[in-house]
């Protein structure tokens, strides 16, 4: 049940991300596409995953939710199971150089390790 609890939450933290944003994208159509790389230096498009679930987490460590959900296992647990299971989990920063949240790929992989974060990939917006 506990897990049920947290994919209706990352469903909605999502479904409100996508309602808020300015692209129109109707359900059934194909996701717009992007490219962005990881902080390990490799490349990584959304059209490289067609047919696959995927899941786009907007990470911020410092942030109060995540510091919440990343400190209680919350979201490594997902991640884990998720992504054993073939789901593509793709954790994103949109944080701007000089901004809350805006770590180096180096300071991203060591936070990554220290929380035991599991994605396919952390990308740098």
């Amino acid at each position: 049940m506990k897990i049920l609890k947290q994919i209706f939450l990352i469903s909605s933290i999502l479904i409100l991300t996508i309602a808020q944003s300015q692209a129109a994208v109707k359900v059934g159509e194909q996701a717009p596409d992007f490219t962005l790389t990881d902080s390990n230096g490799q490349t990584h498009s959304l059209s490289e995953y067609t047919g696959k679930y995927v899941v786009l987490e907007w990470v911020n460590y410092e942030c109060p939710f995540v510091i919440k959900h990343y400190g209680s296992d919350n979201m490594q647990t997902l991640q884990k199971q998720l992504t054993q299971d073939g789901v593509v989990w793709l954790s994103i920063n949109s944080s701007a150089e000089g901004k809350q949240g805006h770590f180096s790929p180096a300071e991203v992989n060591q936070k990554m390790q220290e929380r035991g974060a599991k994605p396919t990939a952390y990308l740098l917006d």
